[in-house]
């Protein structure tokens, strides 16, 4: 049987996709586990930090569709679910291979090391796209080596990078990605755009961004909360880029407890912030070309508005494009 490295590799990067902005501080990865006869057994991903790895998750996932083994289903905790494996596997991973985005991390951190867990299950071949340069959990590959692993490396390694990228980016600098909401006539105003699940999506990246840019105009107009409310998540530091300094103090944002806000004429502030998010349309597009790092668009299925994206000459690459139960959710970066 012909095993094609990159579809498993592809599977594992499109599951990563769908928490990419939710795992900071830690990376986006996905895994995909894979039978002696190429049959899939799990595609998990990193849901949030603190939580289990990637590689984790599609162990526990793959262990439980082998064993019907109900009790690991029940364990959250990633200690728990190493313990659990390593005291019950039996050997039915010898014949298993995996495919993770990132090379696995060697540290105990917040959890232990998915590189020892890998290695103590005895499986043999693991197929990695990206290196990990954090200085904390590098080195995964050579442990897996170390313990009889055969380990391929660099598999859809461009497209793992840019996966890994926001991570990256906030080790030594910042990640700055731009989010807006469009319908099908690229109008951006009048009222609510997107899908409760889309704004449940947003909400969550709120939750983990240090810093949130917004325009002073669209503060006045729409005299938002700009918290995360809707995942019962921490509200963040909000940046209002305005040439007027003047606004109304009863605008929701300003009496959320726990934050600072800031208004400014420029964007000096985002050098104290590692994770931000630019809420805008077309304007704050312009101001904010040159410190965009990704975009994320959603799309919603429907016409309205008056005014949105306009005179633009822009193009993008997409990264990833998936489908919410009703919009279109694309990240992007531009080229």
């Amino acid at each position: 049987m012909v095993i094609d490295d990159n579809f498993y590799m592809h599977l594992a990067l499109k599951e990563a996709w769908k928490y990419q902005g939710l795992t900071y501080p830690n990376p986006a990865v996905g895994c995909t586990v894979v039978g002696a006869n190429g049959e899939i057994l799990a595609v998990e991903a990193h849901h949030k930090a603190g939580e289990p790895h990637a590689e984790v998750n599609a162990l526990k996932s793959a262990y439980y569709k082998l064993t019907n083994d109900n009790y690991i289903l029940a364990l959250h905790e990633s200690v728990d679910i190493h313990t659990h494996l390593l005291s019950n596997h039996n050997n039915i991973f010898k014949n298993v291979t995996l495919y993770s985005t990132l090379e696995p991390c060697s540290h105990f951190g917040k959890t232990p090391s998915c590189a020892r867990l890998i290695s103590e299950l005895g499986i043999k071949n693991v197929f990695v796209g990206s290196y990990d340069t954090n200085q904390k959990a590098k080195n995964g590959n050579m442990i897996l080596q170390m313990n009889s692993c055969e380990v391929y490396t660099e598999i859809l390694k461009k497209e793992c990078d840019a996966l890994l990228l926001p991570f990256q980016k906030t080790l030594d600098d910042n990640f700055v990605f731009f989010k807006w909401a469009q319908r099908l006539n690229a109008t951006t105003d009048g009222g609510t755009i997107s899908s409760k699940e889309s704004r449940e999506n947003v909400h969550a990246m709120r939750d983990v961004c240090d810093l949130l840019v917004i325009g002073g105009n669209t503060v006045r107009i729409d005299r938002p909360t700009l918290d995360a409310r809707l995942v019962n998540g921490k509200a963040p530091d909000i940046l209002i880029v305005s040439q007027l300094q003047e606004f109304d103090k009863t605008i929701p944002l300003f009496n959320v407890e726990g934050r600072e806000v800031f208004i400014e004429n420029n964007f000096s502030k985002l050098e104290s912030y590692k994770n931000i998010m630019i809420e805008g349309s077309s304007k704050m597009f312009e101001l904010t070309r040159d410190i965009v790092d990704y975009y994320l668009c959603y799309q919603a299925p429907s016409f309205g508005g008056q005014n949105g994206f306009e005179k633009l000459d822009d193009k993008f690459e997409i990264l990833n494009i998936q489908k919410e139960e009703q919009d279109i959710i694309m990240w992007m970066k531009r080229i």
